[in-house]
C-alpha cells in the first residue's frame, strides 16, 4: 500500500472532519496545515490535501501549489469543501477555474480534484465571512427570481440558518482512487 498523508486546512470544521475520515479509511498519516513544513511530505507516495472554499480560493493550498517539486513524482488529490453542490457542473467548473491562478495547467493535470459539501452555521461565522455572505445575499436578491439558479435559491433559503451537507459517504470516490 502507498504511504499516504492527508493534510488539511479547516476554519469551521467540515474539512477537518472529512480529512479525519479519509485518513482513518486509508490508515494514512494526518497533518493539519498549520505551519507545516512541506519537507515533511517528501517520503509520501500519495498526498491528499483538503481545504475549505472561501471566495473562490482554497484555504492553505499554497502548501501544495508553491512546492511543485513535491507533487511531480507523487499521486496527489485535492479536495475542496464548501456549501456549493458538486452535482451542479457549473459549480465544479467554477471551483476548478478558481484553481487556475494557483496551479499551472501542467500541475493541474497531475492532480485529482474532488469537491465535498460542508456545513455553514451563520452564528459561528467570522465577521468577514458573515459580510461576504450578506453581500452575496444582496447580490442574489437583485436577480429576478426566474434568473436565480437552484444554488442561488439554496443560499437564500438557508441564509442565517445552519446548513449541514457533510456526508461521510461522499469520500468514497477518494478512497476508491487512493486504493488503486
Amino acid at each position: 500500500m502507498k504511504k499516504t498523508a492527508v493534510i488539511y486546512s479547516s476554519v469551521y470544521g467540515s474539512t477537518k472532519e472529512y480529512a479525519h475520515w479519509i485518513a482513518e479509511s486509508l490508515s494514512a498519516d494526518l497533518y493539519e496545515n498549520k505551519n507545516l513544513d512541506a519537507s515533511v511530505l517528501k517520503p509520501y507516495d500519495l498526498l491528499i490535501y483538503g481545504g475549505g472554499l472561501y471566495a473562490g480560493g482554497v484555504s492553505g493550498i499554497s502548501l501544495i501549489s508553491k512546492h511543485p517539486e513535491l507533487i511531480r513524482d507523487k499521486k496527489v488529490f485535492v479536495f475542496t469543501c464548501g456549501v456549493a453542490d458538486p452535482k451542479d457542473p457549473k459549480n465544479v467548473e467554477h471551483i476548478l477555474s478558481s484553481l487556475d491562478s494557483v496551479f499551472s495547467a501542467e500541475l493541474k493535470q497531475l492532480i485529482s480534484f474532488y469537491h465535498l459539501r460542508g456545513r455553514m452555521n451563520y452564528d459561528l461565522l467570522k465577521p468577514k465571512h458573515r459580510l461576504m455572505m450578506w453581500m452575496m445575499k444582496k447580490m442574489l436578491l437583485k436577480k429576478k427570481p426566474e434568473e436565480r439558479t437552484e444554488e442561488d435559491n439554496g443560499i437564500l433559503d438557508t441564509y442565517g440558518a445552519v446548513a449541514d451537507f457533510v456526508d461521510r459517504d461522499s469520500i468514497s470516490p477518494i478512497i476508491e482512487e487512493a486504493k488503486l
